[in-house]
């Protein structure tokens, strides 16, 4: 959906049709696309309930996620106000510290009184400490804690809640207590009665690493023409990447043993995009079944995935160098990274 509305966008740009309001119509629907895809990227990340997996992470992103389903149960009442700073990544898991962030964050929306929406605000602060820790600061100019209760607040099965607002069973700051300080960091809390609360998150730094996410830098034209397979059991996925990438030669098959009857009969390419998990025979398989037939061509796969990622694929993921493409993915960015790889493999 949003690769096409973008493709829509693009072509009444080319030419240059005197249609503003079916242009302002697209923009919007572009608009509203994006914002369901961050709350489900949001709930896909942060509902994984396997084991625990630490990885460097970038804070300010997850805070993004975590701020985006937040808001979009209590958007008209809250405002949310962003002040990030100079932050270091941390060594977390990502599915367990967002939840402790979104229940930081849904405790301040709710502290905040439904008859005061216009001074309604919620600040997230990131900053970096003397010791050069990350520090994630979430404060409300709510009703705030007693003085009574703020000792008990990271007590199990303690709540501040009154009686009919919400189903909190008091566990939440609990296990994000036991979450936050079992990655090495520490979670506390401030309050003045009436003029509301700030919760402090902080966690060791680490150095940043290059993230496999990444896209490439906007590349103004094509100045190579690729060769490329695309690779999904899901027609209308490879439909649109031809139309995205119609400055090259596209070939798509719907499996992953089309491809190797590709490669078999001869046939060569530049760039292999993958869906990672497709029924009888996977990415991972196709690109292990490559690595053993035709390294080059395993060598150039990209992965496309829609984010649910199985034990196992995470496992892959880690193991392979292959670059990465998440969905949904916008027109701009696929071609990017195209004339990326490409670049890459001619200096190569």
């Amino acid at each position: 959906m949003t690769a096409n509305i973008s493709m829509m966008i693009e072509e009444f740009d080319r030419e240059q049709r005197n249609s503003p309001q079916l242009r302002e119509m697209a923009e919007e629907v572009r608009g509203a696309a994006a914002q369901i895809g961050k709350i489900v990227l949001g709930l896909k990340t942060f509902s994984r309930a396997d084991e625990e997996r630490r990885i460097a992470l970038d804070l300010l992103p997850l805070l993004d996620l975590a701020s985006e389903l937040m808001l979009s149960q209590v958007r008209d009442r809250v405002r949310l106000v962003k002040r990030y700073g100079e932050s270091p990544w941390v060594e977390a898991d990502e599915a367990r510290l967002g939840q402790v962030f979104i229940n930081l964050l849904m405790n301040a929306a709710q502290a905040l009184p439904p008859d005061r929406s216009e001074t309604s605000e919620i600040q997230i602060a990131t900053t970096t400490d003397a010791s050069g820790r990350a520090v994630v600061e979430i404060r409300d100019n709510g009703s705030g804690i007693s003085v009574s209760a703020m000792p008990r607040i990271f007590d199990p099965f303690f709540t501040t809640k009154a009686v009919g607002v919400g189903v909190g069973t008091g566990l939440g700051l609990s296990i994000g207590h036991s979450i936050v300080t079992g990655m090495g960091g520490e979670i506390s809390a401030e309050s003045v009665a009436g003029s509301g609360t700030t919760f402090r998150v902080v966690l060791p730094g680490v150095a940043a690493k290059a993230s496999v996410r990444a896209a490439a830098p906007p590349s103004p034209h094509v100045s190579v023409r690729a060769t490329i397979l695309v690779v999904d059991d899901e027609a209308s996925v490879g439909l649109v990447l031809a139309r995205v990438l119609r400055d090259h030669d596209v070939t798509v098959v719907s499996s992953a043993k089309k491809a190797i009857q590709l490669l078999d009969a001869g046939r060569r390419f530049d760039i292999i995009f993958s869906d990672l998990m497709m029924p009888e025979m996977s990415g991972m398989d196709l690109h292990d079944e490559l690595a053993q037939r035709f390294p080059d061509a395993a060598r150039c796969m990209v992965f496309m995935s829609g984010g649910a990622f199985t034990p196992s694929a995470r496992a892959f993921l880690d193991r392979v160098s292959n670059r990465r493409m998440d969905k949904p993915f916008d027109p701009s960015s696929v071609r990017s990274l195209v004339q990326r790889q490409i670049e890459l493999s001619r200096a190569s």
